[in-house]
């Protein structure tokens, strides 16, 4: 669909590496096939080489993105995840192997004709939002698949989909969509999303398709810049990335960053 081919082009969400020996636990991404990158940003394996010592809290940051995740060894248990104001945290033991789809921005609803805004700030099992896909997952993969495997089987699963699925999106909401990317967040959503849409239609798709407002939206792009600068916690000091983005001072920025992460940019960046 090249409506939306710009979204990956703008835009490529971060989620930061687990902190933990190479040697103990392993994070992975892998890019889909052609025929579906405008709707998927990538395929993700979060496992335990070996089990470790003590159960990990997983740490996901927010970056305005939906994602169907299973875990590998019991495929029966998969889930949706929404959009999220701050970031969230998942007890998951010391000996894990999960595997997940990460939609771009808007691409899950277009995909299922699915209310974002019914998934927001919260992780569901998915055979309540996609009764047929989470019954898919469950039939068709298994322990003995490999990640390459598995990946294969959902670019072809997803593959069909898209080539079945007709699709209408509002090119208003896309222009201000695109917008948003281009100021990086940094803009105000009540008087430069100048798209042809008054305040509440605009906050009205915004909630179907990306499953918050436009100004919480732009607040996470933003941030989502920042990480992909990959400022140095002197550069932080020094260049003062912060009111480029339009924060105030320090005391602001910090506040805001450790929302969406968890941890304050200090600890973020050592």
């Amino acid at each position: 669909m090249k409506e939306i081919e710009f979204i990956r082009d703008f835009y490529r969400p971060i989620q930061p590496a687990v902190k933990i020996g190479a040697e103990e636990i392993v994070y992975q991404e892998t890019r889909p096939v052609k025929k579906i990158e405008s709707f998927v940003y990538c395929f993700w394996q979060l496992k335990t080489i070996k089990p470790l010592k003590e159960p990990l809290v997983y740490r996901v940051v927010s970056d305005g993105c939906i994602d169907i995740f299973f875990d590998h060894n019991q495929p029966t248990e998969n889930f949706v995840m929404g959009f999220c104001r701050k970031y969230t945290e998942f007890a998951i033991g010391n000996d894990f192997d999960y595997m997940g789809i990460r939609f771009l921005p808007s691409a899950f609803p277009l995909l299922f004709g699915i209310n974002a805004q019914h998934l927001s700030n919260q992780s569901q099992e998915l055979k309540q939002v996609l009764p047929n896909f989470s019954q898919w997952i469950e039939n068709n993969i298994h322990s003995k698949l490999s990640f390459e495997k598995i990946v294969n089987l959902l670019n072809d699963k997803l593959s069909i989909h898209i080539q079945n699925r007709h699709f209408d999106v509002d090119h208003r909401f896309l222009n201000a969509l695109k917008l948003i990317f281009q100021n990086r967040g940094f803009l105000d959503t009540e008087t430069d999303l100048t798209t042809g849409l008054s305040p509440r239609q605009l906050q009205r798709v915004f909630n179907y398709h990306i499953g918050t407002t436009p100004k919480a939206f732009s607040n996470v792009i933003r941030f989502q810049h920042i990480l992909s600068a990959k400022p140095s916690k002197q550069s932080l000091k020094e260049n003062k990335l912060y009111f480029d983005l339009g924060f105030f001072d320090q005391a602001h920025f910090i506040k805001n960053f450790k929302t969406f992460y968890g941890v304050t940019p200090s600890e973020a960046f050592q």
